[in-house]
């Protein structure tokens, strides 16, 4: 039986929440760039800070601390 993934973009993540990877929309650079950085399809990533002035976010990835724009973090789609 398939189950059905819960789809949401990066942005809507509360903090400290874990979420997969599932599809990044950006423009080409900054896809390269991120898929580069280690964010391929099921990669985990959990919002961990927030800017005071709410842009950009720090996201924990593959162990490290990566800063995501909020008008990027859009386009990325997640699922739980």
């Amino acid at each position: 039986m398939k189950t059905q993934k819960n789809i949401l973009t990066l942005d809507k993540l509360p903090l400290n929440v874990t979420g997969y990877i599932y599809n990044i929309n950006c423009n080409e650079i900054i896809r390269r760039r991120l898929l580069d950085l280690g964010l391929v399809k099921d990669s985990a990533i959990t919002p961990v800070l927030v800017n005071p002035f709410g842009d950009p976010r720090a996201f924990e990835v593959r162990g490290f601390l990566l800063a995501i724009r909020d008008e990027d973090t859009k386009l990325i789609d997640i699922y739980l």
